[in-house]
């Protein structure tokens, strides 16, 4: 069963909109997320026509290869920001528990050291 890109992106817009200081708009035609003026999720449907659903997200320095490996069906390096560590992910093949964990990760990697700080 595939589900719509449409869906999709309401999964990755429901988990990302949930964190602290996250925004919404377009870059490249894309829906992209952003905190602090920083892009940490970027949705892609189908870009140029690869065929994937996903998004494209920053990933902890090193991780991009050893995703990679360990699941080729579901990550990938994606074109433009792949050289920065960035990795893809396949939406129709991640669970809804795993896409809000990597969101959240891709957050924290992005948002300014001010947000990551506990609240007193």
């Amino acid at each position: 069963m595939t589900i719509p890109a449409e869906t999709q992106i309401d999964r990755v817009r429901k988990f990302c909109l949930a964190l602290p200081g996250a925004s919404e708009k377009l870059s490249h035609d894309e829906p992209t997320f952003f905190v602090a003026k920083r892009a940490f999720v970027m949705f892609a449907n189908n870009h140029h026509s690869d065929g994937h659903t996903a998004i494209w997200i920053p990933a902890p320095a090193g991780a991009q290869a050893t995703m990679i490996a360990e699941a080729p069906e579901i990550y990938f390096k994606p074109p433009y920001v792949g050289v920065k560590g960035w990795i893809g992910v396949e939406l129709p093949r991640v669970s809804d528990e795993i896409l809000s964990s990597l969101i959240h990760r891709a957050w924290q990697l992005t948002a300014p050291k001010a947000m990551l700080r506990p609240r007193r």
